[in-house]
């Protein structure tokens, strides 16, 4: 054994190792010391912070936390990658999404960072197919993968770009990307159904004449973008995964071919470790799901990451961009393979070209500045991420689970599971929004009623009719919308004014708590001059518990006697007399805000 020199830095080499009872003893013991009486082995849960899908993120991760074996890079169960070299060799696929026909934007973003196009095909959805010939002019086919979004029209949009590789004398072989049929996807974003035929048979042409080309896409966004959590994303990607393999083997292909002809498409969101253990546990899912099947090596899911479009705010879009930026570095860590940041502006309409370029450069940014595509998987061996992987994996098994019991992914699409289960999700994730318990930077959190509104061109029609879309800030937008309407109609936003008692120490932080939270709402908040000079007929007490019992009653009495038909206390509940509700942390205010909007009168 080679003995080291002693270099006089053996830190805590002539101490006792610490153990977990003790951290959680001194744990137990700062608790107690805030007032929460809790035991040694209960300290540990106190700081933990529950999450969707029934799990829970610790505050200390160790060894003990074991994990299944996540195997090698390349190798099943893939949870480390699809590919042994990863992402290090040019990092990911920069795919971005084009909805219109503009010749233009697709050569300005393939010439600036672009390595595939994403083109959403339809009549009034997208792009028209007789279209696809002039978006593509001067694209070079055989270096640029095209990936179609063609809707219920997977058959003719495929069958005009396949014509088109012919015409350009693109080899069979040099053709790249995927044709995007996804019948149950579509199914559940528009509740109409489509033969199943013409997908099989495009599938059997890619199989039988292009190898570079997918003929199917396993779209997880419509789950997500109904509110299901990331358990169900994976279950429902899934359970659509087995029924193409359902179909497909029907149709002649064997299992190996039928894997071959999928990619999946999945919501990166700004919960980074949420979507890299998502990520790492949809491809060991899927390689379970291959190896049942009898082609394990055919189990290397292909993955599509798509920064979330529930996340991206109205208001305040700029914050988008940090959003995205989050997500984008999750994607990547993550494993995917092909990575599409959203531009900031997406929510308002058509991107313009400054959003397009600060969105493919979030990749290249994270690629060739931050380098985060030279290291293979580079959360793996992370105590956390590799527990919250398997623990990801087990709760998308058990929903996959659920929909196979119900007749398989069509059935619980029709017969309500799916989407009754989603809404759940969606419902209490809604009241942690309404509470401010998951804030929204620029819309719950520190909105601006002065900021001048982001306009854009209107965007496509999106498909609908199935499950619904949501967004993050949809309450706090409809409480927006009706303060822009009174803006329009009277000159005026709705007012309330902020009576400060006491010093500056005392009031501040309540102020600050009650101007925020009235703003979310579209209330502008008044804070200098006297009530009667404010224009509002609403008021807010603001101040400390002390001062309240000193001044709080009496200061709403006075307000009353000065035409104050509505008093508010920045606090607590309490049973002061004169005031009528109470604002404090974690209450309902989109109820609260919703409920002062009408007695306003604002419609």
């Amino acid at each position: 054994m080679t003995v080291l020199p002693d270099d006089g830095l053996s830190l805590a080499a002539e101490f006792p190792d610490a153990t977990h009872e003790q951290w959680q003893h001194l744990v137990a013991g700062v608790l107690r010391k805030s007032g929460k009486e809790v035991s040694r082995d209960e300290a540990e849960d106190a700081l933990s912070t529950a999450l969707e899908d029934g799990l829970r993120a610790r505050p200390l991760y160790t060894a003990d936390d074991t994990a299944p074996e996540p195997g090698l890079p390349g190798f099943a169960p893939y949870v480390r990658g699809g590919r042994a070299e990863g992402n290090t060799v040019g990092g990911w696929d920069v795919r971005q999404r084009h909805t219109v026909a503009d010749p233009g934007a697709v050569l300005t973003d393939l010439e600036n960072g672009v390595t595939s196009l994403w083109l959403a095909v339809g009549e009034s959805t997208g792009i028209p197919v007789p279209e696809l010939d002039r978006v593509l002019d001067g694209v070079l086919l055989d270096l640029a993968p095209v990936m179609l979004d063609p809707g219920d029209e997977a058959d003719r949009a495929a069958r005009r770009l396949l014509r088109l590789y012919k015409e350009r004398g693109v080899a069979d072989e040099a053709a790249r990307g995927n044709l995007g049929a996804d019948p149950l996807g579509h199914e559940a974003r528009t509740g109409r159904t489509f033969d199943f035929a013409p997908v099989a048979e495009l599938a059997r042409l890619c199989a039988d004449r292009y190898p570079g080309l997918r003929a199917l896409t396993v779209d997880a966004l419509p789950y997500h973008e109904a509110g299901g959590s990331a358990a169900q994303e994976l279950g429902c990607s899934l359970a659509t995964g087995v029924a193409y393999l359902r179909e497909l083997t029907a149709a002649g292909l064997s299992v190996e071919q039928a894997c071959a002809q999928l990619e999946f498409r999945y919501a990166a969101t700004d919960d980074q470790f949420l979507t890299i253990a998502k990520l790492r546990a949809a491809r060991r899912l899927w390689a379970r799901v291959a190896e049942v099947c009898g082609a394990a090596a055919a189990g290397a899911q292909k993955q599509h990451a798509v920064t979330s479009p529930v996340m991206m705010a109205r208001r305040d879009p700029w914050v988008n961009m940090l959003r995205t930026t989050v997500a984008a570095l999750a994607a990547g860590v993550g494993g995917a393979d092909s990575v599409t940041v959203l531009p900031f502006d997406d929510a308002l309409g058509l991107p313009n070209a400054f959003a397009r370029r600060i969105a493919r450069n979030t990749s290249t940014i994270l690629i060739e500045e931050s380098h985060l595509s030279r290291v293979i998987d580079p959360a793996g061996g992370s105590w956390y991420v590799e527990r919250l992987t398997d623990e990801l994996a087990h709760a998308g098994w058990e929903f996959f689970r659920t929909i196979e019991q119900a007749g398989g992914q069509a059935a619980a699409l029709r017969d309500g599971t799916v989407r009754s289960r989603l809404a759940g999700t969606w419902a209490a994730r809604s009241a942690k929004l309404a509470r401010r318990k998951e804030p929204v930077t620029g819309v719950s959190e520190f909105p601006d009623l002065a900021e001048k509104p982001v306009v854009r061109e209107p965007a496509p029609e999106q498909a609908s009719g199935g499950l619904p879309r949501v967004r993050i800030d949809d309450a706090f937008e409809a409480l927006r919308a009706r303060s822009d309407a009174h803006l329009a109609a009277t000159g005026s936003r709705p007012r309330i004014f902020l009576a400060a008692l006491g010093p500056a120490a005392a009031h501040t932080a309540r102020l600050t708590f009650a101007s925020n939270l009235f703003q979310a709402g579209g209330i502008e908040p008044v804070t200098e001059g006297t009530f009667e000079e404010s224009g509002a007929r609403d008021v807010c007490l603001c101040s400390s518990d002390t001062l309240y019992g000193e001044q709080a009653e009496a200061v709403a009495e006075t307000l009353r006697a000065a035409g104050a038909e509505q008093v508010f206390l920045a606090g607590r509940p309490g049973s002061y007399a004169g005031v009528d509700s109470y604002v404090f942390a974690g209450c309902d205010a989109v109820a609260v805000l919703s409920a002062a909007l009408d007695r306003m009168g604002v419609s």
